[in-house]
């Protein structure tokens, strides 16, 4: 079991709090107006009762008692109300900053930490953790002043109504403080295990809802709702444990505590009867010790929420303190002008003795030995079997893992000398899994490159045989496109794709299996505008379907991470090796 968060986790959130130091004073006023207004109201009814009810005052002093206890009631309500907007406001804001920087800094991470970090338990992070930082900041904190304020302050005035008793309850708070907290860490040990199980079902949730095609085609429809129901319950379960073990504390603050003032209190109704204290004064040292005892088992609550805030904060700063292990260096090198640039000129490119294993799979290596030298404007493609590292060459080129073998060159300049931002500026790619966005048409499109025009957007289109499918839509280039593509073919959602790395226009154009969803007709179309767009450009082809590729300058032939064959397509064929089988396949070629 993971050791419970200690609260000093909580000082993680200073730099979220730093910001906002002006609406913590104007707060902190506000609560200080609170606290002493309402410790201010036991001495009202102290006079009310020694001078009003005695006999030893007038109905005057009656009148001015109750008018007093009026005007503290305003400045209470006032104040009250402003460290209620101020502390409100704070939470809101400060988790929405928090929110923020945590999406903002996971947006950075490698694929390597998605390897191992499910997108569900981030997004439960992201809010269950900070809904109960929120509740912090926004509640407890300001809870756990005024009841500091209020403890402190009913202290004082015990001791200066009755020295002697208030001795006597200090010592008995004392004695019921330590099992309070020995059993405070058994709640911070649940608390934890809660937001875990939570953030499990999430998580498990986030996965079967992104393939319910799937689940549905496999009939699982039933047995994913059994297991989330599943997860769900343990949730429930470990909830409900951490509820029961906070109502025992709750219950044993206040039975120890409260019995510790009733002890009291009957020690000092014999005061009274024994003319060793005014009946005012037992009233006064009566409300100032409920206010103590009301404040004492406040902060054992506010504690309980402060101990489930630090299991939050922690889970959240532990996303905040994630590496990636690729980051742009100190001093970035340029590119040259012509492959920074947006112009079809391409870019030369070099890949030097890689060898590079997947951090998930550090035995198995997923490339070995590999060296290419492609000239700008070359048109090369790749291919192979499943498995032979194509995609994992393309994952190297845009910087998502570093090999660690040889070194990759752009312009002869090492790609870990560049800006990540440049990099990937210079580099357009067509993946194999199509990504839409839950957007209309014309944003999915210039996503490529956001300042894009609409013409310009529409052209892309154009040239990727996008345009005739889009304007049939119900709203055109406007009409939403529905969670992940929904709404579309797969052919319609790769011809969305091409277009967006087309407008992007890039020195580098990667395509992985770019018409594959299409028919044959789409593919048509679409070979001829990749035709047009990878001309003066440096292109990588991967491609299973062999007709993709007989117009490249080059083939290279991939098996086991290492490049075995390369020619052409003719070339290829006739050297009668894996390229030619392949061909042999697809072509139905007979003499290989």
């Amino acid at each position: 079991m993971k050791a419970p968060s200690s609260l000093s986790t909580l000082k993680g959130l200073f730099p979220f709090l730093r910001p906002y130091k002006k609406q913590f004073y104007l707060a902190g006023c506000a609560l200080l107006v609170a606290a002493t207004a309402t410790l201010t109201i036991p001495y009202a009814f102290r006079q009310m009762i020694d001078l009003g009810f005695s006999g030893q005052g007038s109905i005057s002093h009656v009148d001015a008692t109750f008018l007093a206890l009026f005007g503290v009631a305003c400045v209470l309500a006032i104040a009250t109300a402003a460290r209620f907007y101020m502390v409100s406001w704070l939470g809101e804001r400060v988790t929405a900053d928090i929110r923020s920087a945590v999406y903002a800094h996971v947006v950075e991470q490698s694929p390597e930490f998605f390897e191992t970090t499910k997108t569900g338990e981030v997004l439960s992070r992201l809010t269950t953790d900070t809904t109960l930082i929120q509740a912090m900041v926004g509640t407890s904190i300001s809870m756990a002043l005024r009841n500091s304020l209020l403890f402190m302050g009913g202290l004082v005035m015990l001791f200066v109504t009755s020295p002697k008793l208030s001795a006597i309850i200090i010592v008995l708070l004392a004695m019921v403080v330590l099992p309070i907290v020995i059993f405070g860490r058994r709640v911070r040990t649940l608390s934890r295990d809660s937001q875990d199980r939570i953030a499990d079902a999430s998580a498990l949730a986030g996965e079967i809802l992104n393939a319910i095609p799937i689940v549905q085609a496999y009939t699982q429809e039933t047995r994913e709702a059994a297991r989330f129901t599943d997860s769900v319950e343990n949730a429930f379960g470990t909830a409900i444990r951490r509820i029961r073990a906070r109502s025992l504390l709750t219950a044993i603050a206040i039975l120890l505590i409260f019995g510790a003032i009733v002890f009291v209190l009957w020690l000092g109704a014999h005061a009274v009867m024994e003319k060793r204290m005014s009946g005012g004064e037992l009233s006064q040292f009566i409300l100032y010790a409920s206010i103590t005892a009301g404040a004492i088992g406040a902060l054992s609550e506010v504690m309980g929420d402060a101990q489930r805030a630090a299991g939050a904060t922690e889970r959240l700063l532990e996303l905040l303190s994630a590496q990636s292990s690729i980051s742009s260096p100190a001093q970035p090198q340029h590119l040259p002008q012509h492959s920074a640039s947006q112009t079809k000129s391409g870019a030369t490119l070099s890949l030097q003795d890689i060898g590079f294993n997947y951090p998930s799979r550090p035995d198995s290596a997923a490339l070995s030995n590999l060296t290419i030298d492609i000239a700008a404007g070359e048109t090369i493609a790749v291919v192979g079997a499943s498995g032979a590292g194509k995609t994992t060459l393309f994952q190297l080129l845009l910087r998502f893992y570093d090999p660690q073998q040889g070194r990759i060159c752009i312009d002869g300049i090492d790609i870990r000398q560049l800006s990540l931002h440049t990099l990937r500026s210079t580099i357009g790619i067509v993946p194999q899994d199509t990504i839409i966005f839950s957007a209309n048409a014309m944003e999915n499109i210039r996503y490529g490159r956001p300042g894009a025009s609409d013409e310009e957007v529409i052209a892309a289109a154009n040239m990727a045989a996008a345009h005739e499918f889009i304007i049939k839509l119900p709203d055109g280039y406007q009409s939403f496109l529905g969670e992940r593509g929904v709404r579309l073919s797969g052919g319609q959602r790769q011809r969305i794709s091409i277009a967006r790395a087309l407008l992007k226009n890039p020195a580098l154009l990667l395509l992985d299996e770019a018409t594959s969803a299409l028919d044959a007709e789409s593919e048509r179309l679409v070979q001829g505008a990749l035709q047009t767009a990878m001309q003066d450009r440096t292109t990588l082809v991967i491609a299973h379907r062999l007709a993709t590729v007989q117009r490249a300058d080059r083939i290279l032939v991939m098996e086991n991470g290492q490049i075995v064959e390369t020619g052409t397509h003719a070339s290829l064929v006739a050297e009668g090796g894996i390229y030619a089988k392949l061909a042999a396949l697809q072509f139905h070629i007979i003499d290989v």
